[in-house]
């Protein structure tokens, strides 16, 4: 590994027409890379970080308009994508470990999957399930979902629980993370994953789920793991979708260490 050994820093990084705020705990240990939930800030993480200690080089950051970053523009996924690389150009870091929670997971399974020679391993944190759960009735579910929160998300945003997005950008977010979602369109990304990739699956349900809907898209899994030896389910925990970065960050610190120690 090539990479710097770096101070501390906490900053702004410029990228394309926006910022990210980041932060990178330096040192000499393995790269890790921390990518969140769709709406979710680099404040999630910390848990994880702390059962890891001071061995691993962390990065966090927020995602466009998430947390401390400035708006854009631009919020597809191909930008969130983007935005991986830019982060560690900026910080010096060549290859990493990606993990990646819910949204931040298909990030994570996409980014590893374009850059083979510099992905360290995969943690993929209850999301990159594929699944055909986006059709037409639950698109307009999703519409109507955010058009109903649209009064009452301008409320929350000085206090960081929600971006400085619109509804009709957030709806649209996650109508393309159901397109995303597609066994067609995420299972050939899966089944290309030449890093060692391990998941940590929640249970349950998660924001806007009904009944056992999210367990079915999880079931999804089953198939990527017998079809490609490098991916692996390292823990099954009996918190919900949300929950599990509180709850269950010993688990994915476990899983960390172990596609960390496959690579080493």
């Amino acid at each position: 590994m090539t990479n710097d050994i770096a101070a501390h820093w906490t900053g702004m990084i410029t990228v394309e027409d926006t910022a990210l705020a980041v932060t990178d705990t330096g040192g000499p240990g393995i790269p890790v890379v921390y990518l969140n939930g769709q709406f979710a800030t680099q404040g999630y993480w910390r848990r994880v970080l702390a059962d890891l200690g001071a061995g691993w080089r962390h990065l966090t950051y927020d995602e466009r308009a998430r947390g401390k970053s400035a708006r854009s523009a631009d919020y597809s996924f191909e930008a969130a994508v983007r935005d991986v690389d830019a982060v560690l150009a900026a910080r010096g870091v060549e290859r990493a470990l990606v993990v990646g929670w819910s949204y931040g997971a298909v990030v994570a399974a996409h980014w590893a999957h374009r850059n083979p020679d510099r992905a360290l391993g995969a943690v993929l944190v209850d999301g990159a399930f594929p699944h055909d759960w986006l059709d037409d009735a639950m698109e307009q579910r999703i519409r109507k979902l955010f058009r109903r929160l649209n009064w009452f998300l301008p409320l929350l945003r000085p206090t960081g629980l929600t971006p400085r997005m619109t509804a009709g950008q957030q709806a649209e977010s996650n109508i393309e993370l159901g397109k995303l979602s597609r066994e067609r369109e995420l299972g050939p990304v899966l089944a290309g994953l030449t890093v060692p990739t391990r998941y940590v699956v929640a249970s349950g349900t998660s924001f806007g789920s009904r009944g056992d809907e999210q367990e079915r898209i999880r079931a999804g899994l089953d198939a990527v793991t017998e079809g490609n030896p490098n991916i692996r389910v390292s823990a099954k925990v009996t918190s919900n979708h949300g929950a599990l970065l509180r709850k269950d960050h010993r688990a994915i610190a476990d899983a960390v260490r172990e596609a960390a120690a496959v690579r080493s």
